[in-house]
């Protein structure tokens, strides 16, 4: 991989891991336009690894947030009289909900590397959850704000986290969608998305990083890598500002009918045959 290439990679990473368009999505019909073959160990392992620069984009946005969920954390282990405290229970209730998407991704690790990489996959996946998305957008009631966010809210925010593992579904678009449809407004949902990207999003990393070391040094490259991972950081921490102040006013409408659009494209490109699947 050249320097242009990890660029248009990192910048394509950052831009769409938050936005509900599915980043892997993007990726993957990124790296078969340009050649790459999308089921190859160090291509995956490149794709998860870069991932990494989103979430430190987060970590920094949202110093503050973490620091204080961190502390009471803490605190509450050490005093059960800091329990009462609404980090503590929020804190909890984010655990709660990254523990779904680590148990299904470690069980189903090799077919989602190898086996949910083809381009009908993503497009079909790009189409069709574009319909629950404009469900839960549609009929969201957003009566519940972020200091009101339970465990179970979490619990099933998580489940439905574990759809993004087919590329093309979006993981912030499926957490999005379920905390709607919780009841929880739109600034609330966006912000839960980007709080339960960590956990995922560093555990995936850091697994194909240690596992995949070796494919990905003789495949793509580890300076390549390392340049997408922090252009991947500059241009997510600018996507968060964006997204944050664009949710505050906005339904999810346009990414919605981007999403949908982009497969409709993609699919009939596959079936006359200007792209191929894999």
């Amino acid at each position: 991989m050249n320097v242009l290439e990890a660029i248009l990679f990192g910048a394509v990473e950052g831009l769409t891991e938050f936005l509900p368009v599915s980043s892997t999505g993007h990726l993957t019909i990124l790296e078969r336009l340009l050649g790459f073959s999308t089921d190859a160990p160090d291509v995956t392992a490149f794709t998860a690894i870069i991932q990494v620069g989103a979430v430190l984009a987060t970590l920094i946005y949202f110093r503050d947030d973490f620091r204080r969920i961190v502390f009471a954390l803490v605190r509450g282990l050490l005093r059960p009289g800091w329990r009462a405290d609404p980090d503590w229970r929020f804190g909890w209730a984010v655990v709660l909900g990254s523990v779904p998407i680590g148990i299904v991704g470690l069980l189903f690790k090799d077919q989602i590397s190898t086996g949910l990489r083809s381009l009908w996959l993503v497009a079909g996946a790009l189409v069709l959850w574009s319909g629950p998305m404009l469900y839960a957008d549609r009929t969201a009631t957003q009566k519940r704000h972020e200091d009101e966010v339970t465990r179970k809210d979490t619990l099933i925010i998580g489940l439905a986290q574990c759809l993004a593992l087919v590329p093309g579904v979006s993981r912030s678009g499926a957490t999005m969608s379920a905390g709607l449809l919780r009841g929880l407004d739109r600034v609330a949902v966006t912000r839960l998305s980007f709080f339960l990207s960590v956990p995922a999003l560093t555990a995936a990393g850091l697994l194909q990083a240690v596992t995949e070391a070796g494919a990905v040094s003789a495949g793509v490259g580890w300076p390549a890598t390392l340049l997408a991972t922090a252009v991947s950081f500059a241009v997510a921490y600018a996507s968060i500002a964006w997204l944050l102040r664009y949710v505050s006013r906005h339904s999810f409408t346009v990414f919605i009918a981007y999403r949908a659009a982009l497969g409709l494209l993609l699919l009939g490109l596959l079936a006359s045959g200007v792209v191929a699947a894999t």
